[in-house]
């Protein structure tokens, strides 16, 4: 095992050889007598530099260049300076200490107190520098493992994607009244969730936010897929039996949702439970499945309920004509298809020409 070195700092030989005579069994001795040397020699052994001896009151300038320079280059944090000086004045140990200095040693001084003092500072930094450099791994680790994960989230989310628009492809193949379905109500629901995200902060929704759920409004009827054909295409008006069995395709949604859950990131799966359970609630508690009021109900299901009664009222259902889009606008904020957040109104009359703009885009396409 290498010795640790020390550098003796002083232009009087006679004082550099009395301290490399205390040190030598234990340190190898590295000595300059003036400023310029002592950072020459500082340069090439830094990495096996212990501790650094330096006398105050050099010929050439006195010792605070030495600390000057150490501090400007960052070599203070890896090697400890005590300064050795007969100096008495507290006025420049308060100097020394303030430039960087670990410790005083005033002359004379006990031979037994010096080496004291200096292992006392050689350990102090080795266990330091010891901790900084396992701070330093850990950090290097963590930031590999933040990579690692980064990776694995991206990979998730672009499954849970590629999950949602396979279940809409069926969706829309299986159900006539879906086709079409799937980018109007995306787009719908990210002008409506960018307008909270921007005129209401309290909600606190993200660009990631106000995308994941434009992305799941598509799945919010998922349910219907455990619904019985008699029922979903019936073309009369349901019974009251049939009515509250119809309603079950919230919850069953929410089963369907569970089944994927390893195939979605947690948000992902959060916010599809929170769609597919509650967008038909209503503000005033008068929705299902559960009449929750209010900011009960989570924002996510907030805009794409009222999504979901918008765009149900602009397409031909077999059991009811379309209705226009103007027609549509003034039913919503009548309250025909129940009561909705003040906040989400206010946001979906700012958004009344964009979402018109999107729709009749989107029924171009087509042709």
């Amino acid at each position: 095992m290498n010795r640790h070195k020390i550098l003796v700092v002083d232009d009087m030989e006679s004082n550099r050889m009395i301290l490399a005579e205390i040190f030598r069994k234990d340190y190898q001795i590295l000595e300059a007598a003036g400023t310029k040397s002592a950072l020459q020699i500082l340069e090439q052994e830094l990495d096996e530099i212990a501790i650094v001896l330096l006398d105050w009151h050099l010929s050439d300038e006195d010792g605070g260049k030495v600390l000057e320079v150490m501090k400007q280059k960052g070599w203070m944090n890896q090697i400890p300076v005590l300064v050795v000086t007969a100096e008495q004045s507290i006025e420049t140990e308060k100097k020394c200490i303030g430039m960087g200095a670990s410790d005083m040693i005033r002359k004379p001084f006990d031979r037994d107190v010096i080496r004291k003092r200096v292992d006392n500072n050689i350990l102090l930094y080795q266990h330091k520098n010891h901790m900084e450099e396992k701070v330093q791994e850990q950090n290097q680790l963590l930031r590999k493992q933040y990579t690692v994960m980064k990776l694995q989230a991206e990979k998730l989310k672009k499954s849970s994607q590629k999950m949602i628009d396979i279940v809409c492809n069926i969706l829309e193949h299986y159900y006539p009244e879906f086709e079409d379905n799937t980018q109007t109500v995306r787009e719908i629901s990210r002008i409506i969730g960018r307008k909270v995200q921007a005129h209401y902060p309290e909600y606190k929704l993200t660009d990631e936010d106000v995308e994941a759920i434009a992305e799941l409004s598509s799945l919010r009827d998922i349910g219907k897929l455990l619904i019985s054909d008699h029922v979903l295409f019936k073309p009369a008006k349901l019974t009251k039996e049939e009515n509250e069995y119809m309603k079950s395709h919230t919850t069953k949604g929410c089963e369907i949702m569970k089944m994927m859950k390893d195939i979605q990131t947690l948000d992902y799966h959060k916010k599809s439970m929170e769609i597919c359970r509650y967008h038909h609630e209503r503000y005033d508690g008068k929705g299902y499945p559960e009449g929750l009021k209010g900011d009960e109900i989570p924002i996510s299901a907030q805009i794409v309920s009222v999504v979901d009664a918008y765009h149900a009222l602009v397409n031909e259902r077999i059991y009811k004509r379309s209705y226009s889009k103007e027609e549509a606008y003034y039913m919503i904020l009548g309250g025909d298809c129940g009561i909705f957040s003040p906040k989400i109104m206010e946001c979906f009359r700012m958004s009344r020409k964009e979402i018109e703009t999107i729709d009749t885009e989107e029924r171009k396409e087509p042709v």
